[in-house]
């Protein structure tokens, strides 16, 4: 149980009481618990999606869905993204990359980063037919807590310390094949065939932005775990609504 809560309380802003979860071993061994994590909030975002599909406007509709992931997860991993982004885009060696990373403030880059996605999720959505605007709601944010426990699994950790060192001082790949199973399964579940298509593409994006931060930095940070969340959430609802309109606009 304190591995599940320690999930809970690294993930997301949900409270937990006293100290539970806030052990070292207890964050090191939470890493399988993150998909669980990614359901209960996909859980709560579904919720949301399916009354706001039947009280609101699509418009509406899709910025309650994004609210309340936002409002769930603290914006961490926005946070993270803009981060990301104003080091990876600074065309600057790698240890500069890390040092503009770790800077608190935003810049140029971080901005255009977030907008973009979070407009992408509005667009992708709003774009979702009514009917499936819940199943939508509910693999996003499983897509998005799957594919940081890929990362973890298939990059090392390149700062000397961190909070994410302690996720990364064992390469959770038996937690990767976990987190992808779980995914699929899920997907599969609630989407049949379709659903396979938006796991693998969730999980491709992953990988590929994986093999990009390779490339630039040679691992992985605390910041890349949110932007690589951010990313792999976004792709539920871009592979919807790209099959909404494929189907001609069907439920």
């Amino acid at each position: 149980m304190n591995r599940f809560l320690a999930a809970v309380r690294f993930l997301t802003v949900v409270p937990v009481p006293g100290r539970c979860g806030t052990r070292e071993q207890d964050l090191a061994g939470s890493v399988p618990c993150f998909p669980l994590v990614g359901l209960l909030l996909g859980a709560i975002a579904a919720a949301m999606a399916w009354v706001a599909s039947l009280y609101a406007p699509p418009l509406l509709a899709a910025l309650a869905i994004i609210v309340t992931l936002m409002a769930l997860s603290g914006c961490l991993h926005l946070d993270g993204l803009s981060d990301t982004a104003d080091g990876l885009l600074s065309s600057r060696s790698p240890p500069r990359m890390l040092e503009i990373m770790k800077d608190s403030h935003i810049g140029a880059m971080g901005v255009i980063a977030v907008v973009c996605l979070v407009l992408a999720k509005f667009a992708a959505l709003a774009s979702v037919a009514p009917g499936q605007l819940w199943r939508t709601a509910l693999l996003m944010p499983l897509a998005g807590r799957c594919a940081i426990v890929v990362h973890m699994a298939l990059l090392p950790y390149v700062r000397p310390e961190g909070l994410g060192a302690v996720f990364c001082r064992r390469r959770a790949r038996w937690s990767a094949i976990w987190a992808a199973t779980v995914l699929l399964a899920v997907a599969w579940g609630i989407l049949g065939r379709r659903g396979i298509a938006v796991a693998v593409a969730s999980l491709a994006v992953a990988a590929v932005f994986a093999v990009y931060l390779w490339r630039k930095i040679g691992g992985t940070t605390g910041d890349t775990f949110g932007a690589v969340c951010e990313l792999a959430e976004a792709v539920p609802a871009i592979v919807m609504a790209l099959g909404t309109v494929t189907a001609g606009g069907e439920p």
